[in-house]
């Protein structure tokens, strides 16, 4: 392969990152963001661990179609300007996606083991 590394690597926890993608079932959201919908197809949650603190959703990343069938995305910050809260309104059925996300990254129950050196 030619690859080499070195170092020790050391995570800060001062803004950990986790995102979780969703494959949505065709049809079931709509978005209408100035009078064109998008029909999701999937949703990209980011999440961030700040400080200690509890994991904050940050922002939902959704692709979709267009009315004229072309691919798109939109993107939905959730957090407020001073990124201290939940930002006003956000439609519930969005928060449902979060929190299908949150359930998912969960109850995926990811097991890992280093492969033998």
């Amino acid at each position: 392969m030619g690859l080499s590394a070195t170092g020790d690597p050391v995570v800060t926890q001062e803004d950990t990152q986790v995102s979780v993608g969703l494959d949505l079932q065709a049809g079931t959201l709509v978005l209408t963001r100035e009078g064109t919908d998008l029909v999701a197809y999937h949703a990209q949650v980011e999440f961030a661990g700040l400080r200690e603190q509890p994991w904050t959703a940050q922002k939902v990343k959704f692709l979709g179609h267009s009315p004229d069938g072309s691919t798109t995305s939109l993107v939905v910050d959730l957090l407020n300007e001073p990124c201290d809260g939940p930002r006003d309104g956000i439609p519930a059925v969005i928060w449902r996606v979060v929190a299908l996300a949150a359930t998912s990254a969960g109850d995926v129950g990811i097991t890992y083991a280093s492969p033998a050196s």
